[in-house]
C-alpha cells in the first residue's frame, strides 16, 4: 500500500520468506533486525521523496514462493 498526503507518505510493505526460520532471522531478537531495516529504509525513502514517511513492515511466510510461477508473476517477476 502506498498512500500520500501533502505532508506524509504511508507505505505498508510485506517481506516474503519461504520458511518460519527465515522469518525469525528477518525479525531478529525482540524485533531488532526488522526495526533496523525499517529505520534505514525510512531514512532513505525520506531523502528520496523529500517528505516524511510512515513505513510499516510485515514478514510473511509464503511457502516455496521462489519456485511458484504464479506467485513470482504476482510479485512482478
Amino acid at each position: 500500500m502506498f498512500k500520500t498526503t501533502d505532508t506524509l507518505i504511508n507505505i505498508r510493505a510485506v517481506i516474503h520468506v519461504e520458511r518460519n526460520s527465515q522469518k525469525g532471522i528477518i525479525i531478529g531478537h525482540k524485533g531488532a533486525a526488522l526495526k533496523k531495516v525499517g529505520t534505514l529504509a525510512r531514512k532513505d525513502l525520506e531523502q528520496f521523496f523529500g517528505q516524511k514517511i510512515h513505513l510499516e513492515l510485515f514478514v510473511k511466510v509464503t511457502k516455496d514462493w521462489r519456485s511458484n510461477a504464479n506467485t513470482l508473476k504476482r510479485f512482478g517477476y
